[in-house]
């Protein structure tokens, strides 16, 4: 059950972060700026491109690693199929995870390691193989590491090292974390800017890390819960199937990355399609039981004891400007239709990359204000 008066104290979020979650949101800008540096740094803006690569394969353990990928390959589009190395193994620890490379990987593809640990073993030996192959290898991953020793060492490949903090070594890293996932995906933001494949000049992420800067004002611990988008949303979702619908291209990724993003850190289910297909995948789930109005609040429950039912709530991620080509309409018919709720955030005006990084910014801290206030 949520205890929304911690919410609004400061300092009880604080003694409740043990994992230094919210640090890690509030410091996303500052991580995407010492990221940028230190690609630039690495030599990524002096990088002379024979053209594009036939595909950018993407390898690296844990949430951050996929976010990456998923919101790499919807920037990039069909020019360059960006392709995600899903590990094998018997635990998710790092001796004990294995990634291949396909047997089809060449001199003409582009392998991306991205980690925040860098002690896998497999990731070196994948790096070692993609380099006897012929392929392309950029690795980021903190420095001091095997894997960075492996790539800058034997001269395999560039190694951007991570954005880390000093306290990133006193307390395990979520792998949804805002400052892992900012600071793996930045420098191979400005890697495939240099190659063509995507459009993120170092203007246009200081403008993200502004926006990033932004958005950890408007949503952080101190401001109460009703200006604070983040906290609003948190209280709306609690004791709620979180039902995210994206609109726009770049809100897909940050749709699933919340509802990843619940259940690693919130441990809160959620379910997330793209509009406007989801009102069809969809449209059963909202008439079923979990609809609001399927299953009336027992009078006679205990509210001290039992929690309340479960019931959906639609959260609608959208990218783009209300006007024109847009199934938000019919979005909020279907949910009212059903006596479901609906909470809606759209960013403001800016570029591809900011709107998108309000997106996941606001829901990340909505993910930890949740998974706190639920004493996760």
């Amino acid at each position: 059950m949520l205890d929304e008066s911690l919410l609004d104290s400061p300092e009880g979020l604080g003694e409740a972060d043990r994992r230094g979650l919210l640090r890690g949101a509030a410091e996303a800008g500052a991580r995407v700026r010492t990221a940028a540096r230190h690609a630039a740094e690495a030599g990524v803006k002096e990088l002379k491109p024979d053209g594009r690569p036939r595909a950018v394969l993407i390898a690296g353990p844990g949430a951050a690693a996929t976010h990456t990928a998923d919101l790499l390959g919807t920037l990039a589009g069909p020019g360059s199929p960006v392709i995600r190395l899903a590990p094998t193994g018997v635990a998710p620890a790092a001796g004990a995870l294995r990634w291949e490379l396909p047997g089809w990987a060449g001199s003409v593809d582009l392998l991306l390691i991205a980690t925040p640990d860098g002690t896998e073993p497999s990731l070196s030996l994948l790096a070692e193989q993609a380099y006897r192959r012929g392929c392309s290898v950029v690795a980021v991953a903190p420095s001091g590491t095997p894997l960075a020793e492996a790539v800058s060492g034997g001269a395999h490949g560039l190694l951007v090292p991570m954005a880390t903090a000093p306290y990133d070594q006193e307390e395990p890293l979520a792998a949804s974390s805002s400052g892992v996932f900012w600071a793996l995906l930045t420098p191979l933001l400005a890697l495939l800017d240099r190659i063509g494949l995507l459009t993120a000049a170092p203007d246009a992420l200081d403008k993200v890390a502004d926006r990033l800067d932004h958005i950890a004002e408007r949503c952080g611990p101190a401001i109460a819960t009703y200006s604070n988008p983040a906290k609003t949303l948190a209280a709306e979702l609690a004791d709620s199937l979180p039902v995210v619908w994206t609109e726009g291209t770049s809100a897909g990724p940050a749709g699933r990355r919340f509802a990843a993003a619940l259940a690693e850190l919130a441990g809160r289910p959620a379910v997330v399609a793209e509009l406007p297909e989801a009102l069809a995948a969809h449209s059963a789930l909202l008439a079923g039981p979990l609809a609001a109005s399927a299953d009336p609040d027992d009078f006679f429950r205990d509210r001290v004891e039992e929690p309340p039912a479960l019931h959906a709530r639609v959260v609608l991620l959208r990218d783009r400007p209300i006007g024109g080509l847009t199934a938000a309409p019919a979005a909020r018919d279907l949910a009212l239709s059903h006596d479901t709720p609906i909470s809606e955030l759209e960013p403001e005006e800016g570029g591809d990359l900011e709107t998108l990084a309000e997106l996941i910014a606001v829901t990340d801290f909505a993910a930890v204000y949740l998974a706190l206030a639920s004493g996760v």
